[in-house]
């Protein structure tokens, strides 16, 4: 019996449904039907039952199934150690994140770490202005990067984090004592320039150009890191948008972070360079992917 019409057999052996085993394989029902009528034909016993409304396995068929499904573990164990022991095990990947973002995704580090025994994740900090530039440089393997990411040489991968937005305010700004902001408030200021290393794109997905109603958002002093963002902030030089993962891990004095009410929820997702797909990253994001976005 071939390796595919053993998958067949056992789709179905589970299924018990000529259709849902041909949409779940993606063949054709007559496909699945030929398969078995020639494993029957072969064995000279018949392995399912079949009416109009329903299948059902023989007695010999729930043997056949017990007995495959074992040599298809073993089979696959067998795989997983030789992946194990191939050239990508005990790979410490290089993750760039923001801030303190890798404290929020210990549980897929946990995950892949369990999965992949030997390997590891290393985190470096990156910052708005040059989010790419350590992953197109080969100095990182991945980025954690809010989306969209629209980079013809990059790929993105599943959504590791979601979470809101705030706004960053001095202390003493109009807005301080509110306990909230909106997307209209930005209209009545500025907010940091992050330069021309950044898509604007990119960062007008964090920042918009305009307000809700239609006012500009005027861009005004530069800033290259988180810290240069805050100090401008705390001197009342302008406001900013950030992640709300930013209000979690940050009480500079001077500064008040306000949930910005009415912003788009923010993904953040595994990115990398198209060249430099490898075993390892698919292994994290195939991970990622089965345990789905860490909420903040």
């Amino acid at each position: 019996m071939e390796l595919r019409d053993i998958d067949i057999f056992l789709t179905l052996a589970e299924e018990l449904h000529f259709g849902r085993t041909a949409e779940r394989l993606h063949v054709s029902q007559a496909r699945v039907s030929q398969a078995i009528s020639k494993q029957e034909r072969r064995l000279g016993v018949a392995l399912f039952d079949r009416t109009s409304r329903r299948v059902a396995l023989t007695p010999v068929g729930r043997r056949l199934r017990e007995d495959l499904q074992q040599a298809v573990d073993l089979l696959h164990a067998g795989l997983a150690r030789a992946q194990a022991a191939g050239p990508n095990a005990g790979r410490t990947l290089r993750l760039g994140v923001f801030g303190h973002a890798g404290h929020e995704l210990r549980p897929l580090v946990t995950a892949f770490t369990a999965r992949h025994p030997g390997s590891d994740i290393q985190f470096g900090e990156i910052n708005g202005h040059d989010a790419f530039t350590a992953l197109r440089a080969g100095e990182h393997d991945a980025h954690v990067l809010w989306l969209p990411v629209a980079e013809p040489d990059l790929t993105v991968g599943p959504t590791v984090l979601t979470g809101g937005r705030v706004l960053a305010v001095s202390s003493d700004h109009p807005l301080a004592g509110r306990g909230s902001a909106s997307l209209e408030d930005l209209g009545d200021d500025q907010v940091v320039d992050l330069g021309p290393e950044a898509p604007e794109y990119w960062v007008a997905s964090m920042v918009p150009h305009r307000t809700p109603l239609g006012r500009r958002i005027p861009r005004g002093p530069a800033a290259r890191t988180f810290h240069e963002i805050l100090t401008l902030v705390a001197s009342g030089q302008c406001v900013h948008v950030l992640g709300e993962i930013a209000a979690r891990y940050n009480r500079p004095p001077g500064i008040v972070f306000l949930p910005l009410d009415g912003a788009p929820t923010l993904e953040w997702a595994l990115t990398w360079r198209t060249t430099a797909d490898n075993p390892a990253l698919r292994a994290l994001a195939r991970t990622a992917a089965e345990i789905g976005p860490i909420t903040l």
